[in-house]
């Protein structure tokens, strides 16, 4: 279920009440309801795909159970692995391995082609599934319990407002948070999770939409326009990329909270990193968490030698890439981020401080990295980014800007300029009560109904899906 879309306006009030009506110490009901719930707001997409999530659910909580009780839990640990990446593979990753092999063939002179597939992806079905391989890993390194209860287990998995773009929790955060009896009703916890909701909207609808409307103008067709255009239409999607998965990240979180539940923080203000390394501490934290306890430290992490650590890195950041998507562009994407945090690591540039203005530089140098990066994840093609980064770096484009028809320019600098504020203001003066925090009643409403207007007038409603879901 789409978090800006009419149905989750009108359905989620009514899975609020309906969830809260059941008493407290009916734990198991609550739960048994929001798990029929999941099921049904998954159904919503393409119904047989649940069997999928179904698939992936039953052979991670089987595995982790065989885990505990076999003399060798590495041989059911690989294959509860192999088994639960397996739809992943093929509906993700098919057409790519297909694709990239028949190339490699035809270069040498052999014609080798299997039809490739016309299916739509699982939605979701990377986070699950690495969200569900956390768990049997963490069950294998006796960090988590197996969990006996299955119904516990997949409302785990399946949790409706994390499953489409995640964040991708942690089992030993949420499942005791299952298993526990929550209060009736938290009224603090629902005021906060709701203040989420209405800023997480915000920054979809009001920026990163907004912001959509001239990236997709100008990249789509970046022919017909000037370097400078194509320039500044890469700033606008690193800021609507953001903006778009920070939202629904934030939405999710809220989601979760109304219910009574703690999900996993997943961003922190990434683009006021100081490093490209300092960048994946703050961007798609749970991705990165993920990343580091299940491939860079299984690798070696650091507690190796410096070659083999900045290998570990590079690895890492390549199955980053892969993660992210079947395409070479991802796979750039994930290397240039790996590669910048090796020569960070060999500089030094973690220890290195500046005073203010070296870290504003650093700051600058990172943003204008990490956007040249977007650049490769957001094309189809190779071949496509590269001739937008040449086309901006061509001395002979002519230094003119597309201006999108009005009032479409005013408005998006609008939603940038508020977003910005307010991460500055978290990012250097915390302490300072935003307006949604105010201690005057007067204050906090007219902040809440200016968002609520600036959504209802000015947002671009009924767009698509959030862009991570499509990973």
């Amino acid at each position: 279920m789409i978090f800006n879309s009419f149905n989750f306006i009108v359905l989620f009030p009514l899975i609020f009440l309906l969830y809260y009506a059941i008493p407290a110490k009916y734990g198991k009901l609550r739960n048994m309801y929001l798990l029929l719930v999941s099921y049904l707001l998954y159904l919503q997409w393409k119904p047989v795909y649940a069997l999928v999530l179904l698939a992936v659910t039953a052979v991670t909580y089987f595995a982790a159970l065989l885990v505990v009780k076999t003399k060798r839990p590495k041989m059911v640990l690989t294959a509860g692995v192999l088994l639960a990446l397996l739809p992943l593979a093929f509906f993700k990753y098919f057409n790519f391995i297909n694709e990239t092999v028949s190339d490699a063939l035809s270069a040498v002179g052999l014609n080798c082609h299997l039809p490739g597939l016309n299916w739509a992806i699982p939605i979701g079905i990377s986070f699950f599934t690495f969200q569900a391989l956390g768990y049997l890993w963490d069950v294998y390194y006796k960090r988590q319990e197996a969990e006996r209860d299955f119904l516990t287990y997949a409302l785990f998995v399946s949790f409706f407002p994390s499953i489409l773009s995640g964040p991708i929790n942690k089992a030993s955060l949420v499942i005791p948070q299952l298993k526990s009896l929550r209060p009736y009703f938290d009224y603090a916890k629902t005021v906060e999770g709701l203040k989420m909701l209405l800023w997480g909207m915000f920054m979809k609808v009001m920026v990163a939409d907004r912001s959509a409307l001239y990236v997709d103008m100008v990249l789509n067709g970046y022919t017909h326009y000037s370097g400078l255009s194509c320039l500044i239409a890469s700033f606008l999607y690193t800021i609507q990329i953001y903006a778009d998965f920070a939202g629904y990240s934030l939405m999710a979180i809220g989601v979760g909270k109304t219910l009574g539940f703690e999900l996993t923080e997943n961003f922190r203000r990434p683009y006021f990193a100081v490093s490209v390394t300092d960048f994946w501490h703050r961007w798609h934290i749970s991705l990165s968490t993920w990343l580091k306890d299940y491939v860079y430290i299984p690798l070696g992490g650091s507690r190796c030698s410096k070659v083999r650590n900045y290998w570990n890195i590079f690895v890492t950041f390549l199955v980053s890439g892969i993660w992210h998507g079947a395409n070479w562009t991802f796979i750039v994407w994930g290397c240039i981020h790996g590669v910048c945090q090796i020569i960070e690591k060999m500089l030094g540039q973690q220890k290195c401080k500046y005073g203010w203005l070296g870290k504003t530089v650093k700051i600058l140098i990172t943003f204008l990295i990490v956007n040249f990066a977007w650049l490769f994840f957001r094309m189809p093609t190779l071949t496509h980014a590269c001739r937008v980064i040449g086309r901006i770096f061509d001395p002979s484009q002519p230094m003119t800007v597309f201006i999108a028809p009005l009032p479409t320019p005013p408005l998006i600098i609008f939603g940038v300029l508020i977003l910005f504020a307010k991460d500055l203001r978290d990012e250097f003066f915390p302490n300072r009560l935003l307006m949604m925090n105010n201690s005057s009643v007067c204050m906090r409403w007219s902040t809440y109904i200016f968002l609520i207007l600036c959504i209802l007038a000015l947002g671009v409603l009924g767009s698509d899906q959030f862009i991570y879901a499509n990973f």
